[in-house]
């Protein structure tokens, strides 16, 4: 059996742990079994072993990597939700937009993990609430599909001589109504970003690697298309014939493609945010704020309990009914502007991490979700203090 790492062990007890997850890292308390026989098929789903006698969890999490990642991901923080909630909890780690698909544009990846949540749904009839984590990329890349999947009901028929049917019906929500929304059938819970970012990648400083210089981030706009269709996205080029960009569409229902109603329908949303040394996703950026908003480090406080996280802020949703509208072409701080009234209508809470003394602070981005323990071990109070505050 693993051992439990605690918030604020020792070096020595996270040395022993690191050995024994090194060599059991599969083993122990959680389960991974493949989601289908075709690779891109093949999600990490993680659930209490043992489980003869126990109620059958009702409530799913899929945990959505960032670019270029892996369902590996997130295994540190999948297996220690199961084992904090195995009566409650089955953790899909998504495996439909890894390595190189993830340059595939958000609109594409997330498409490609609506389909493989009603995958997961129509395997698991009992299922009857749904939560959401996404690191980096992967938080656009689930409010895109949540977009996909707001009203839609997987309904299982009775067992058949073909061995049953499962059918998706979409349904139409009214506004009125959208607080009573589901997703894809199950009710809406958490919705988590760590180190998002959310209002794009596009200069204003978005992109700590750049330093702030002009030229750079002026530069990267134009050769955004080294990351393919997702770099377009991330970097707000790819608006044509009067069309906003595909992060402003999200901050407002397109058609048949409820963003915000899907948002707005979650119990809790909560953004992660790097306030030091993450050099891919900025502070503004991931905690969804104006520069000026932002709080002052020189606040921070040092909570006993999770040594990383500086401050904790929950907003309530601003009073806006009506679309967030784009007037053609803008300028970067205008589109920011659109992007952050768009997303407050969401009632946040803000969870800044500051990295600052830590030995791995060159690496916050990955280290906010513990990507890979033995070089991001620092952040296991971040994934703790997302336990801890986990609505079930």
């Amino acid at each position: 059996m693993e051992s439990n790492v605690e918030v604020g062990a020792s070096k020595e007890t996270k040395k022993r742990a690191s050995k024994k997850r090194f060599h059991g890292c599969f083993s122990g308390i959680g389960c991974f079994e493949a989601a289908g026989d075709d690779p891109i098929d093949r999600g990490v789903e993680v659930g209490a072993e043992g489980n003869v006698g126990r109620p059958t969890p009702t409530h799913l999490v899929v945990m959505v990597n960032g670019i270029i990642g892996s369902s590996l991901d997130w295994r540190y923080a999948a297996k220690h939700l199961v084992k904090r909630f195995p009566e409650d909890l089955v953790v899909h780690c998504s495996a439909r937009n890894t390595s190189t698909l993830t340059l595939h544009g958000v609109d594409v990846m997330g498409e490609r993990l609506a389909k493989e949540v009603i995958s997961v749904i129509e395997r698991k009839p009992e299922l009857q609430k749904i939560s959401f984590i996404g690191h980096s990329l992967g938080g656009l890349v689930a409010r895109y599909a949540i977009g996909r999947l707001y009203g839609q009901t997987i309904k299982s028929e009775p067992p058949a001589e073909n061995g049953g049917a499962v059918r998706v019906e979409s349904e139409t929500l009214s506004l009125e109504k959208e607080s009573k929304g589901n997703i894809a059938g199950l009710e809406p819970m958490n919705f988590i970003t760590f180190a998002t970012p959310h209002l794009g990648s596009r200069g204003n400083k978005q992109v700590p690697l750049f330093c702030g210089v002009r030229m750079l981030e002026k530069a990267s706009s134009h050769i955004s298309g080294i990351l393919g269709k997702t770099g377009k996205h991330l970097l707000l080029n790819d608006h044509h014939e009067g069309r906003p960009p595909l992060l402003i569409q999200m901050v407002n229902d397109c058609g048949d493609l409820k963003f915000m109603s899907a948002l707005q329908s979650f119990r809790r949303c909560v953004a992660y945010a790097n306030a030091h040394f993450d050099h891919i996703v900025g502070w503004s950026t991931s905690s969804i704020r104006h520069k000026h908003e932002l709080p002052k480090r020189k606040n921070f406080q040092k909570n006993d309990k999770y040594p990383h996280v500086m401050n904790v802020e929950t907003s309530k949703p601003a009073n806006i009914h009506q679309d967030i509208l784009w007037e053609g072409k803008a300028k970067t701080v205008d589109m920011e502007g659109i992007m952050i009234r768009g997303l407050n209508r969401v009632g946040w809470e803000r969870v800044d991490v500051s990295f600052r003394r830590s030995k791995q602070r060159y690496l916050a981005h990955t280290t906010i979700q513990v990507k890979t323990y033995c070089l991001n071990s620092d952040g296991i109070d971040v994934v703790f203090h997302m336990i801890d505050n986990f609505l079930l």
